[in-house]
């Protein structure tokens, strides 16, 4: 449905650089867009206007919305039917695989959309996520523009077996919390996740900053557009740190110890049975 069938030839776009753009999502989807605004302003970052106050109807936010629930609607289809025999669990930590921020910022990068995004040249270096909700504000303006077959197509044929390869990516570990989390339970070993900051960037988006604490000791801290990533980027830190430093190791199960040895001491005191 979605092939290569002259339809440039029929599409009067009156500016260059509306042709140019024709041309540059046609290398990426595989096919034509009907109306190219929706394309423009899925490339619009926020960033573009004075102190990021565009409103609502002039940057990418709405349709990124719109994209991410798309997006992850078309990817358990595809996950679901190309892992037959797997269970619900596995299901969802493979869509969340390929949904998450990481994949989608490489996404951007490979098939060229990064290079695409207006946005403040300040912003770029701050920003690590443009990439990835540019991705999904694409995902919207394919839905608006061409409908959900067309969402289909382009992940199915563009992106998954080029860009993404599904068993590999399955059998992938990139879930840091639950890694920590694992490594502190069979040492027995008290784990925490501490929100020590929230705060705004100069575009307003939010940035949680959490810290891990190993028996009260001081971990790593991570911070993220969610506290969700906050606390995957703080456990890998920690991970990290965990795998070189045997002295932190060695305090973290100094103070366990001596937590153990507090909870099972006996009390001689024996209580008083009067009123």
């Amino acid at each position: 449905m979605f092939v290569r069938n002259n339809l440039i030839d029929r599409i009067k776009l009156p500016f260059r650089k509306d042709r140019e753009l024709c041309a540059s999502i046609y290398y990426i989807l595989g096919f034509y867009p009907h109306h190219t605004g929706y394309y423009k302003l899925a490339l619009q970052h926020k960033s573009t206007a004075k102190h990021g106050k565009r409103s609502a109807g002039e940057h990418n936010e709405r349709l990124e919305y719109l994209g991410d629930a798309v997006l992850e609607s078309i990817v358990s289809d595809i996950v679901y039917h190309h892992f037959s025999d797997r269970h619900e669990g596995f299901l969802t930590n493979t869509r969340s695989k390929i949904v998450q921020r990481d994949t989608l910022n490489r996404l951007a990068r490979d098939i060229g959309l990064e290079q695409l995004i207006h946005s403040n040249s300040h912003s770029n270096s701050h920003n690590s996520y443009m990439g990835g909700n540019a991705f999904e504000a694409l995902m919207g303006a394919i839905y608006l523009d061409r409908g959900y077959d067309a969402c289909m197509f382009f992940i199915r044929n563009r992106i998954i077996g080029r860009f993404v390869n599904l068993d590999s990516l399955a059998a992938k570990e990139v879930n840091f919390k639950s890694k920590i989390i694992e490594w502190a339970q069979k040492n027995r070993v008290h784990v925490e996740f501490r929100l020590i900051d929230e705060k705004r960037d100069q575009y307003a988006s939010p940035v949680f900053v959490t810290r891990i604490l190993l028996e009260g000791l001081d971990g790593e801290t991570g911070q993220g557009y969610s506290k969700k990533e906050s606390h995957q980027m703080a456990a890998k830190a920690t991970l990290k740190v965990l795998k070189t430093d045997k002295q932190l190791v060695q305090s973290i199960f100094d103070a366990k110890s001596r937590r153990t040895a507090q909870e099972e001491a006996p009390t001689a005191i024996v209580p008083e049975t009067e009123e």
